[in-house]
This record gives structure tokens, C-alpha cells and sequence, in this order.
């Protein structure tokens, strides 16, 4: 986006350099992501598991009782849900994971890590760590690296308060 454009969409200097600051600072974080991921895609870690299905394991990993309903996997994945239920298929047939009827819900169903999704999560995250620490723990220092963590999660848990652009916001209830 130009100046000319912010100034344009917004009506107004002040709000043209909020809107610039806003473009550039999404611009940044965005491309910094999209150079980690490629990166980290070509990394060695992976022991033969698609990046995809890690991030599964390792939601799963984090979770409480390390199980989610299908629906709480999608939130916290860039898949779609018919893609996402189909690498549950994959690693449930590999026994990583298993589904299970929801206790109190007739037609609830969780997805839960097993043992040995357990273990493999396990096993490359402590590869992907060191990943982790090579790429961003190289460019940063700790100071930085709080910061960071700090700003990101702040962003994030700001979302469901925000009133989307397009008058729904992020959990799908009008916005403003």
C-alpha cells in the first residue's frame, strides 16, 4: 500500500502513518514467517514426517490430556478441516494418534496423541528446537526474543476482541 492509498483509505495524515505502520509492520513479521517456515522445511529434523503432521503432534502435545476435538486441532492449524481429517486418518492408522468419543457428548469426538505420537512429537521437537534456536535465537537476543514473544502473543490473543474488516469478528460474532 502507498501513502497515496493509506491516506486515501483513511481520510487523514495521522491515521494514513497508523495505517503505514500497521502495513509495514504485518509486511515484516509476514515475510519473516514465510523465511523461517522455508527454512525450517528444508531442515533435516523432520525424520521423514511432513511439517504438518509435527504441528498436529505437537498441539496435541501441549493440549490438556494431550486431546482435542477436531474442530480445536483446525483452530490451531493452517489446514483445512476435510486436510486436517485426513492426516488424523494418516497418523491414527500409523497409531500416533486415536479418536475417541467425547465423555458427555454422544457426538463429540477427540483426537488424542498416543504413546508413541508422544514420543515422536518428542523426539524431532528436541531436533526443532535446536532449529529453533540456530535461526531465531541467532538473529535475536534474549531481550529480543521476550520482546517478540511478548508482541506476538499480545497480537494474537487481541484477535477475538477486534471487530473484523469485513463486520465479523475473528470468532464469527458481528462486529462493530
Amino acid at each position: 500500500m502507498s501513502d497515496d492509498d493509506a491516506e486515501r483509505t483513511t481520510g487523514g495524515s495521522a491515521a494514513a502513518s497508523r495505517v503505514r505502520a500497521s502495513v509495514d509492520a504485518w509486511e515484516a513479521l509476514f515475510r519473516a514467517q514465510v523465511t523461517l517456515v522455508r527454512r525450517f522445511a528444508r531442515d533435516d529434523v523432520w525424520g521423514g514426517r511432513s511439517m504438518q503432521e509435527y504441528d498436529v503432534l505437537h498441539t496435541l502435545s501441549r493440549a490438556p490430556g494431550h486431546a482435542l476435538r477436531l474442530r480445536e486441532l483446525a483452530r490451531s492449524s493452517l489446514l483445512t478441516q476435510p486436510s486436517l481429517s485426513r492426516l488424523v486418518d494418516r497418523l491414527e492408522s500409523e497409531g500416533l494418534v486415536r479418536r475417541e468419543p467425547v465423555a458427555g457428548d454422544r457426538r463429540g469426538t477427540a483426537v488424542h496423541l498416543t504413546d508413541a505420537g508422544l514420543a515422536l512429537q518428542r523426539e524431532i521437537g528436541r531436533r526443532h528446537a535446536r532449529s529453533i534456536d540456530a535461526l531465531v535465537g541467532g538473529a535475536l537476543d534474549t531481550e529480543e526474543l521476550a520482546t517478540l514473544e511478548r508482541l506476538c502473543t499480545r497480537l494474537r490473543l487481541a484477535q477475538d476482541e477486534l471487530p473484523d474488516p469485513g463486520g465479523v469478528t475473528a470468532d464469527g460474532s458481528p462486529g462493530v
